[in-house]
């Protein structure tokens, strides 16, 4: 198998590399009709924020034409109308840039959740064996609503208010001098690092809290999805237990991350509550000596409430804009993770013939060639005649459903070859190669869907009346007749509301759709009972007519008919031949039958 390639973790990222991964998604090169909607936003951007900064202009003129003769009082009053259009102009301008945006926006995270899915289904089974499915859907999920958080306040709120506050700071030292310029930078940068400082200091805190979120909410889905299980043994005060443990951590970082908000607010107040005084002060001393008017104080007093509020804002946006950095920072870790198995570049499809199956001196680990791997397969080595069967048999942990995974290339060999008419499965697309293989596994895990989905999950645009002729071949339409509401019938979560039995005819019915030139039987009778094994068997038998057939088997009476079993032990082939050759040799085979033999013995007196 091929060695794990990651592409370089994102862990140690600095935050500026995270954001301009999401920014492209902004400028959409297939899309000239949302280009022009961001340029427009931006516009209408500029156009809000010009109208917020001639606001305190005309609220000062509006006082000082007050203290004047009624020419200056109707000058006031036409000031007052023009601070409302302004006020009004500033708000509308914002609405109408967000109905502008809102498009943009949710193209980027519709192509963002996308790609995120399509990367997760492209990871190789032995990332997904692994992952914790609770866990993976709280990243994803925090991971895309970081990008719109970002995408909405990074363009159009943070640069704005970067740029308002340089404006306002130019104003005061125009305007009124660089005293009042001085104590303006002053509270922006105490401000600022204030905020910046324990707002990281939260940020530990707060991933801590995600930690905690996703194992709780990892432990709920884990013991609902065991539903029985917690039922067969009478522990559900054991899953509330355990479940409860894991939310008082979650609870007991949650309450170490709001009295840390309480800091970070309280120490905030103060700044701006100083810097509101010393401005105030500064001007009512001016106001008092004659040097500025009323509107003056006026002014200033309106644009340090104009600065505070976004600068109220732009701490509650950092803490937001690093907690998305640390959501966005674990998503992109998941879809930084590279697949172990890739098709090569310019690889062409599979050419299928008679269905020839051939693995030549096979040996496959779990870590490759790593030390340490777990050993699998050592040396195996078979070949199977298009339209034959071969039969797979061993003990538990022998490596027979290793076989049937190496073939759909779940996992590449870590060396030899698995081939198929002479082509190397490396060597040709997994797409192609997976059309031509259909697989009835032990369990066969369905859509929480209807019937009629399931069946046609075997072919893209199946027909109603192809998925009944299959649902018929595999001797299932009959039952799904018979039900209230027939194919539409919903068959619940992972098909919990089928038994077995019904279950492994609906996995029939949609390989028999797919019409696949090879059939892989994972151990596909092993759960049943022996009355629903022996018809299952028969329409198995039936599907396997004139395809290449890969049996893995436990039940030895399952496999009489192959035209050749192989055994494995330790992941090597010890034996290999047909059932009436191998049983004359008297060797492990014959061994392994003379103790099913003996275990079903009694099973069967009792049935009759």
């Amino acid at each position: 198998m091929r060695r794990t390639r990651r592409r370089p973790s994102t862990g140690g990222t600095p935050d500026i590399s995270i954001l301009t991964r999401a920014l492209p998604d902004l400028w959409p090169k297939d899309r000239r009709d949302l280009q022009t909607r961001v340029v427009i936003a931006l516009v209408l951007l500029v156009l809000a924020k010009g109208a917020t900064l001639l606001m305190p202009f005309a609220y000062r003129e509006a006082v000082d034409g007050l203290n004047e003769t009624a020419a200056g009082i109707s000058a006031a009053i036409l000031m007052v109308v023009a601070y409302g259009v302004a006020r009004l102009s500033g708000t509308v301008l914002q609405q109408l840039r967000d109905y502008v945006f809102a498009p943009v926006g949710q193209h980027a995270l519709r192509g963002l959740a996308l790609r995120t899915f399509r990367h997760v289904h492209a990871l190789s089974l032995g990332y997904h064996i692994g992952r914790k499915t609770g866990a993976l859907s709280r990243i994803i999920d925090r991971g895309v609503k970081a990008i719109d958080f970002l995408l909405r306040f990074l363009v159009f709120n943070i640069v704005p208010l970067m740029f308002e506050l340089m404006i306002v700071a130019a104003i005061f030292w125009v305007e009124f001098g660089w005293s009042y310029f001085a104590v303006l930078v002053v509270t922006i940068v105490a401000y600022v690092i204030f905020t910046f400082r324990i707002t990281e200091w939260r940020v530990k805190i707060r991933i801590e809290m995600n930690k905690e979120d996703q194992d709780a909410h990892q432990k709920a889905v884990d013991s609902l999805l065991n539903y029985e299980t917690v039922k067969y043994f009478d522990a559900d005060g054991r899953e509330s237990d355990r479940y409860d443990r894991a939310m008082a951590l979650y609870q007991s970082a949650a309450i170490r991350t709001q009295s840390s908000l309480a800091l970070l607010n309280s120490g905030q107040a103060v700044i701006i509550a100083v810097a509101m005084v010393a401005v105030m002060v500064m001007t009512a001393l001016e106001v008092a000596a004659g040097t500025l008017t009323v509107g003056s104080f006026v002014m200033v007093n309106a644009f340090m409430i104009q600065i505070t509020v976004p600068l109220n804002f732009l701490g509650t946006v950092y803490r937001e804009i690093r907690q998305s950095l640390v959501d966005m920072r674990e998503m992109y870790e998941l879809t930084d993770q590279a697949p172990e198995v890739t098709d090569r570049p310019g690889a062409p499809g599979l050419q299928v013939g008679p269905g020839r199956v051939t693995f030549r001196n096979v040996d496959f680990a779990y870590g490759g060639a790593e030390e340490g791997a777990r050993a699998i397969l050592r040396d195996v080595d078979f070949d199977v005649a298009g339209g034959g069967t071969l039969a797979v048999v061993g003990p538990s942990g022998a490596g027979k459903s290793t076989i049937a995974r190496l073939l759909f290339r779940f996992y590449d060999a870590s060396s030899g070859a698995v081939e198929i008419d002479g082509q190397d499965v490396r060597d040709v697309t997994q797409a192609s190669l997976r059309l031509q293989i259909g697989v009835v596994p032990q369990d066969t895990v369905l859509f929480n869907d209807t019937i009629g989905y399931n069946i046609g999950y075997g072919r893209a645009g199946s027909s109603r009346e192809e998925i009944e002729a299959a649902a018929k071949a595999a001797r299932i339409h009959d039952f799904i007749a018979a039900l209230p509401e027939g194919y539409e019938t919903l068959v619940g979560e992972r098909g919990l509301k089928l038994s077995g039995g019904e279950k492994q005819r609906v996995a029939i019915a949609r390989t028999v759709l797919k019409d696949p030139a090879i059939l892989v039987l994972d151990e596909a009778t092993s759960a049943l009972d022996t009355g629903t094994e022996r018809e299952i068997q028969a329409e198995l038998r039936r599907l396997g007519e004139g395809r290449t057939v890969l049996m893995v088997a436990h039940r030895l009476s399952t496999v009489v008919d192959a035209d050749q079993i192989i055994v494995l032990e330790a992941g090597r082939v010890v034996e290999r031949g047909t059932h009436g050759a191998l049983l004359a040799k008297r060797g492990r085979y014959a061994g392994m039958w003379a103790r099913q033999e003996a275990d079903e013995a009694p099973v069967a007196a009792e049935a009759t």
